[in-house]
């Protein structure tokens, strides 16, 4: 069983969420927090494989937490739940170390399915935000464009469209495990090819 932990500030939705997780013979959810202020203190305690996490939370943001545990368990999975929609925190969120993204109006009905995705390798990503990650690199322009391939722009434009891993592999010609991993070099590269924010890093954390 995968080790989880579930961040979330909402009441009745964390307890929401909780239940779903319990039912779901392949998650061991260890515990629930209403805020990541003593990650750090959790993260040793548990040793999670998985960690859902909200973005809006009092005190330290999930994107903040995202960040931290990727420097502590490198190889743990974070899915990030959300209501937003706006693609500074989602590339915010990716290039914390997010394994994938959900809008919180998705959980009922792709949670799990998400989940299978980041297990198989893959990186979930609703349609909504593949769109604005094109929006994102269409601003960067021919200069840097992340470094994505023509077949990696080809699978982000075919899901903002709203077509299923399975759809985008037939119209392609090539398997879903192929699309899984286009999306996850997608990440890769959004999370790494920002030179802003890397000097922003610098200069936050003391570096020059």
């Amino acid at each position: 069983m995968i080790r989880t932990l579930l961040y979330e500030d909402n009441d009745l939705l964390r307890e929401s969420i909780s239940s779903m997780v319990s039912l779901n013979g392949e998650l061991e959810l260890m515990g629930t927090f209403s805020h990541a202020n003593e990650l750090e203190k959790e993260l040793k305690k548990y040793r999670p494989e998985l960690v859902l996490m909200d973005i809006e939370m009092p005190g330290r943001s999930g994107i903040e937490a995202t960040h931290i545990i990727k420097q502590l368990l490198p190889n743990c999975w974070v899915l990030i739940l959300t209501v937003f929609e706006d693609a500074e925190n989602v590339l915010k969120a990716i290039k914390a170390g997010a394994s994938g993204y959900l809008l919180k109006k998705h959980i009922a009905s792709r949670l799990f399915q998400a989940v299978e995705d980041i297990q198989h390798g893959g990186a979930p990503m609703s349609p909504g935000v593949a769109k604005m990650v094109i929006q994102s690199i269409q601003k960067q322009g021919n200069s840097e464009n992340y470094g994505m391939t023509g077949r990696e722009k080809d699978v982000l434009l075919s899901l903002s469209k709203g077509n299923s891993f399975k759809l985008i592999a037939a119209e392609y010609g090539i398997s879903i495990d192929t699309v899984r991993t286009h999306i996850k070099r997608i990440y890769e590269k959004l999370q790494v090819h920002s030179q802003t924010e890397a000097v922003s890093k610098a200069i936050n954390e003391g570096l020059v």
